[in-house]
């Protein structure tokens, strides 16, 4: 279910949303045990304590009582594929052959518009129904991809980026472009819908071994066109990956001084997994305040490696955390922080539930340069956000009876919650899924189930 439109709205619930970095500072969550979140024409207006936003609000508004669950901001994405919703757990391959065995080939059909239309719909739906509001898209290079994909989002009035796929070379023909036409096309479709309604184009060379240094050197120069913009790309994924790009540019000293010298590392540049990278990379990366992009679930599946993210904070390089739909196995931001966690303990690492949660929100804001935008609960950020259920299953209603403290809750939620914990995603104020069953304006889910769901503390919500 849809809302219409509507000038205002009101939600209220727990309210959980991040002021700061908790890796940074120990004041960084802010939680308001019974709060109201008001937004006009799509932007929040009002954050704060329900009683006495209540006795201020209009008698027209409807208060919609998500009590008592939790009201974050909506999960952000910063890299996916539109493309591979159809062979997302494909078996037994690393990353170069995966690509060749099952991306390029489903890939090489969204030429069609139907197709691209068809599974631009079904991936929009499926963020939805996991509580994304915002993600990074990687489409084909058939324009009529960013069109299909593009268009829907519009019509949703989603915030979203996306861009046409540029690769000339190592890849099968009906996937070609050239370093003209992928400059001429990606330029159209800048032109037709960056800045169009919450749309926001990235240019898009695939990565290094799927472009030659011509199709770079044109691309530099869309990037020095348009230095708003952000750039997606891949970097430093797998071992075999390394080593091809060694071979394709001989004089490069490593992966990314091939993207340093056609202009391409800056800031909103969001660079996919970051797993072997040297001293030398990372602070390139920190210096020119890029982005890379930790993808767990991918990272795990395809056997690339382990991310390290104590050494990109030691660099200062912005921090995202992605599905990378198909190579990664989950929708939910949920399980990809969950396996984020894993991958981290794995190279001797934590994750914080305060920590992954941030990551989620206003952390990946940070990475793609939308911090005064979206990520967080607050007067003039987008209205975007997600109504999470800490007890949607009955194992997460029998781990929360032991859950004392906010910060447990979060994490139980991170480690057993999926797409079944996300009652309602909201973006710019407007209801855009709802969890079957999950009720109707003005209704607390509470009532709806008869009972009180358990509080972190184990004991009943009231009625109240």
């Amino acid at each position: 279910m849809i809302d219409p439109p509507s000038r205002r709205t009101a939600l209220r619930g727990r309210l959980v949303s991040f002021d700061a970095d908790p890796a940074l500072s120990a004041h960084a969550v802010r939680f308001i045990e019974d709060g109201i979140v008001v937004a006009q024409n799509g932007v929040i207006t009002e954050v704060g304590e329900a009683a006495p936003i209540l006795k201020r609000l209009a008698g027209d508004v409807a208060v919609v009582d998500h009590r008592p669950h939790l009201i974050i901001p909506g999960f952000i994405d910063p890299h996916l594929h539109m493309p591979q919703t159809q062979v997302i757990g494909s078996y037994g391959a690393e990353l170069l052959e995966w690509l060749a065995k099952y991306t390029f080939p489903e890939e090489s059909r969204y030429g069609d518009p139907e197709i691209a239309h068809e599974a631009s719909v079904f991936l929009i739906d499926e963020l939805l129904r996991c509580g994304t509001t915002t993600a990074a898209v990687y489409c084909t290079s058939h324009p009529a991809s960013v069109d299909a994909f593009f268009a829907e989002a519009d019509r949703r009035k989603l915030r979203m980026i996306a861009g046409k796929v540029m690769m000339d070379r190592n890849a099968p023909p009906a996937l070609l472009d050239t370093a003209e036409s992928g400059y001429l096309q990606s330029k159209a479709l800048i032109e037709r819908w960056h800045g169009k309604g919450r749309l926001a184009y990235a240019i898009t060379p695939r990565f290094a071994p799927t472009s030659s240094e011509a199709q770079l050197t044109a691309t530099g120069v869309l990037a020095a066109e348009y230095p708003e913009l952000h750039i997606q790309t891949h970097l430093s994924e797998n071992h075999a990956e390394l080593a091809f790009v060694r071979e394709l540019f001989p004089w490069s000293k490593d992966y990314t001084e091939v993207y340093e010298r056609h202009g391409l590392v800056r800031e909103k540049a969001l660079f996919g997994h970051c797993l072997h990278l040297s001293d030398r990379e990372r602070n390139a990366l920190g210096k020119a305040d890029a982005s890379a992009i930790f993808c767990p679930t991918s990272n795990l599946f395809l056997g690339s490696g382990l991310f390290d993210l104590a050494a990109m904070r030691g660099a200062g390089i912005r921090i995202g955390l992605a599905t990378d739909i198909g190579g990664g196995t989950s929708y939910s931001m949920l399980q990809t922080a969950a396996e984020a966690y894993k991958v981290l303990a794995l190279n001797g690492q934590t994750l914080t539930a305060d920590d992954a949660f941030h990551m989620m929100t206003a952390g990946n804001a940070h990475a793609l340069g939308l911090e005064t935008r979206i990520g967080r609960l607050a007067p003039g950020f987008d209205a975007d956000m997600v109504v999470l259920d800490s007890a949607a299953t009955p194992a997460l209603r029998r781990r929360m009876a032991r859950a004392g403290t906010l910060s447990e809750e979060l994490f139980v939620l991170m480690t057993m919650g999926d797409d079944r914990s996300i009652v309602a995603t909201y973006a710019a104020g407007r209801r855009v899924h709802e969890r079957h069953g999950a009720g109707v304006p003005g209704l607390a889910p509470r009532e709806e189930a008869g009972r009180a769901p358990a509080s972190p503390s184990g004991e009943r919500q009231s009625a109240q």
